[in-house]
């Protein structure tokens, strides 16, 4: 996995990069002239619509390298470079096109860049060296980094003032030896992520703190409102300063929350969530919404660890015992429908072994659940003799293993 760190430099790279941009935009052009525009039928509707096809082939590239490779005083490779990125970004606004969020409208480059192939970067040392010219190199400090440097870079974005340098992060950096091997599966809730695996049992990590942080910053921009509304330039002001403020605050907690999950396990299992399917006509609900952070801590994971995204359908609804479905959810107890079964169990930890279950590719069984389940959630001595009565007073019996706060083992 790569990850993109930022770095400043002083290097005097202006000329180059407006050349570089003069044959970006003009290959760009070129490509662009070669679009056929094929009139096809919306589907559902009566309308038509364009779609563009361009040329991509290889005489095509070939004719465009030779072109530019005339009177160009740099090294050949910047050329290979241009040609890549100039079709990277038509495919991305063709992308976006067809989707109707772009117009019939040739792309153009207005800020100055280079995307830095492989053949022309070297690291030497704690410099990184880079050739402009044959036999003519600019040298980029990597001393003050702020980062380790993995087995493999990526290619580079040089801008007028910093590089962006795709360095190669390893999954289970934060996992111990101990615990490479467990997997979990993680329910998303508004004060807490529940997780689940055999091995760890039933686990919970509070939220509570980034949602009072949410809520917090909610206040204050009451606040700088009203003296918006007054001082609109010292309003924007505050607001901005605010802004910032806020996401440096939740982005800490998360980091702590996500360095606290990749060290349980070195796969976590989350549910795909999309928020925007989850709104509804009220306004307290949507808020509260708004103020949870399962995309990012998400994202976050993925760079500590290895994850994976399951389908959320009935992952609460669903027993995680028999696989029954009981619709009735309106209580913080999951009571199974099924007499056979009789499974009654606190609802987030339930949903976690069913996404447990997506994660590894297993189906529903009561014989797996008696072995793995009711043994790891047995955490407070209490024995039972027969087996129907240990799964009905499974709620009883289990507790999680609970990080709250700054994620403290309390």
């Amino acid at each position: 996995m790569l990850k993109t760190y930022s770095l400043k430099h002083s290097l005097d790279v202006g000329k180059f990069l407006y050349a570089y941009l003069a044959v970006l935009n003009s290959i760009i052009r070129d490509i662009w002239d070669t679009i056929e525009w094929e009139e096809l039928p919306i589907e559902g509707k009566k309308q038509k619509r364009l779609i563009p096809h361009y040329k991509k082939d290889r005489v095509m590239k070939s004719i465009l390298r030779n072109r530019y490779l005339e009177n160009w005083e740099y090294a050949n490779h910047w050329i290979d470079s241009a040609l890549k990125t100039a079709y990277a970004i038509l495919s991305s606004w063709r992308k976006n096109y067809v989707k109707g969020k772009r117009k019939q409208n040739c792309p153009v480059v207005k800020r100055p860049f280079v995307r830095v192939k492989q053949t022309l970067i070297k690291l030497e040392g704690d410099k990184l060296r880079i050739t402009i010219k044959p036999y003519e190199y600019l040298y980029i400090d990597l001393s003050k980094r702020y980062f380790k440097l993995g087995s493999r870079i990526g290619e580079p974005i040089l801008t007028m003032t910093q590089i962006h340098l795709p360095v190669e992060v390893g999954n289970n950096d934060t996992c111990s030896d101990e615990t490479k091997n467990i997997h979990i599966g993680w329910d998303s809730n508004k004060f807490s992520l529940d997780g689940f695996s055999p091995q760890t049992g039933w686990i919970a990590i509070g939220l509570k703190e980034l949602h009072t942080a949410h809520i917090a910053y909610d206040n204050k921009r009451r606040r700088i409102n009203k003296i918006a509304s007054k001082k609109k330039v010292i309003g924007k002001r505050i607001k901005a300063k605010y802004s910032s403020r806020e996401k440096n605050r939740t982005k800490q907690i998360l980091h702590e929350i996500t360095n606290e999950i990749a060290s349980m396990g070195g796969m976590h299992g989350f549910e795909d969530l999309d928020k925007k399917g989850m709104l509804k006509k009220r306004r307290k609900w949507n808020r509260e919404l708004s103020h949870t952070d399962w995309k990012t801590i998400v994202e976050f994971t993925s760079y500590k660890s290895s994850t994976e995204l399951v389908d959320p359908y009935h992952t609460s609804k669903d027993c995680s015992r028999c696989g029954c479905t009981n619709k009735d959810l309106n209580r913080t107890i999951f009571q199974c429908v099924n007499k056979d079964c009789g499974l009654k169990i606190n609802r987030q930890p339930n949903a976690a072994i069913n996404i447990y279950l997506k994660m590894e590719g297993l189906s529903h069984d009561i014989g797996w659940f008696d072995e793995n389940v009711v043994r790891g959630f047995t955490q407070t001595g209490a024995e039972l003799k027969e087996t129907d009565e240990l799964v009905r007073s499974l709620y009883d019996t289990m507790k999680p293993q609970f990080y709250g706060g700054l994620l403290n083992a309390t």
